[in-house]
């Protein structure tokens, strides 16, 4: 059965709103990440994916929506950064996240650990915590699924060394393949670009899509259009 609040994102937009250091909105103490959520939410997002315990928060207290946790923190062995180990786990429960979604790739965990068995120990500790699976390729997919994730997105797919180059956009093949040998909620996330592109997504039977860094991440939007202004001669070293 599944879960209200997820069934409560069937067909609608979850955008995601992040900044990490040394990026230009990036801010340790907040506050810009929650006006993108405001915006997010005007237009019509049901929900929000954040990065980080001082964004989760401040969009928590703002706004009654729910949101998708995550921490991106880089550990020694591991090669997954998303939520990686129990302690990011451990400070999202603690702000509030409806959600939590960790890298549920089948790639090396610095502590020796297999995904499963991370799984199992945030289930044992966290039994009502819904959880969602990061995965990059259609083996994964079915492993998040038996396990038992509640909701599985394309998230990883292209960022791992075995899926670099399978699609230069959106993996479409990727999300039919998932809704149609799992029974749960599928999540298109990853390189939606275009309003078309998430149009086909929906056509391929995902339950929800997130979309991030065609919405609120100003430097990546603006490359794309820089990358077909002309370049006046003499001046290439400006770009």
């Amino acid at each position: 059965m599944v879960h209200p609040l997820i069934e409560s994102l069937k067909g609608r937009l979850i955008i995601s709103c992040q900044a990490l250091p040394g990026e230009p909105l990036y801010r340790p103490e907040g506050g810009v990440m929650v006006l993108m959520a405001k915006a997010a939410l005007e237009a019509g997002a049901v929900a929000i994916r954040a990065q980080g315990v001082t964004d989760i928060k401040q969009i928590k207290e703002a706004f009654d929506v729910p949101v998708i946790g995550i921490i991106k923190k880089n550990y020694e062995g591991y090669d997954s950064y998303i939520t990686a180990t129990m302690d990011e786990v451990d400070a999202l429960v603690e702000v509030g996240s409806d959600i939590i979604a960790l890298d549920a790739t089948l790639r090396k965990r610095g502590d020796g650990t297999t995904i499963n068995e991370f799984f199992q120990a945030i289930k044992e500790k966290y039994p009502d915590q819904l959880l969602m699976a990061d995965i990059s390729n259609l083996e994964e997919g079915l492993n998040a699924a038996e396990l038992g994730f509640d909701l599985i997105g394309t998230t990883m797919n292209g960022y791992t060394p075995y899926t670099e180059g399978e699609s230069s956009g959106p993996n479409f093949k990727l999300m039919k393949q998932l809704v149609e040998q799992t029974d749960k909620p599928i999540v298109a996330e990853g390189k939606i670009h275009t309003p078309d592109e998430l149009s086909i997504a929906f056509a391929k039977g995902i339950h929800t899509a997130v979309v991030g860094g065609a919405i609120t991440r100003p430097l990546e939007i603006a490359k794309r259009f820089m990358e077909v202004v002309p370049v006046i001669p003499g001046e290439e070293d400006m770009f």
